[in-house]
């Protein structure tokens, strides 16, 4: 019982930081040695609004891992999830910290898609923990092509996002490498459609608000 207390309180206090935008990196800021270009105000606000698909893709993969790794039955595997979200943060961080310099804000939904996060990430969990591990190499397999978009898609000067981009998509490699090696179990079609048609959904609603 009182593992399963701390954990609720490590849980609600990670909650808390990510939507109250108080995320730190344990790492540098890939982009740190990057000189500013300048933007145009189309370019700014276009690069703002795929960075902040990114912080909120982020904010999502707070509370998957988190309540994954709540309801996880192997020690190892909640190891695993306790890393890669803490390697997530530093995403987290380093994708606010971007958005403050083109004069963004982050998006205004994201208490939503952190409470609807949540929940995903539990049903996963119950499922058992290859098919939580599954959940997560899909999921990073996904978010891998969306970076890889985005970098193709920022502004031609923008350096510093595509940094901080590239730094997450090689991130999300090895953790979906990790939990393929782990046991993971590959999903259903449908699931996996499923994850692809709210992963959209999040996209164009983080974008513009």
């Amino acid at each position: 019982m009182p593992d399963a207390i701390d954990e609720l309180i490590i849980g609600f206090d990670r909650a808390l930081r990510t939507l109250a935008g108080t995320a730190s990196a344990a790492r540098p800021n890939p982009a740190g040695a990057i000189a500013a270009a300048e933007l145009t105000s189309e370019e700014r606000r276009h690069a703002a609004g795929l960075m902040r698909v990114n912080h909120t893709g982020e904010v999502c993969a707070q509370a998957l891992y988190q309540a994954q790794a709540l309801v996880a039955r192997d020690p190892e595997v909640k190891r695993c999830f306790a890393a890669a979200a803490r390697e997530e943060e530093d995403h987290l961080a380093w994708t606010q910290e971007r958005l403050s310099e083109l004069g963004d804000r982050t998006s205004l939904a994201n208490p939503l898609w952190y409470a609807g996060s949540f929940a995903i990430g539990l049903a996963a969990g119950l499922a058992g923990d290859r098919s939580n591990l599954g959940f997560v190499v899909e999921t990073e397999r996904q978010v891998e092509e969306h970076l890889s978009s985005h970098i193709d898609r920022l502004p031609a000067g923008d350096s510093r996002s595509r940094a901080i981009v590239a730094a997450m998509r090689d991130d999300e490699i090895r953790h979906g490498m990790a939990a393929s090696v782990a046991g993971a179990h590959t999903l259903p079609l449908p699931v996996r459609a499923l994850m692809r048609a709210t992963a959209k959904l999040m996209t164009l609603t983080a974008y513009r608000i």
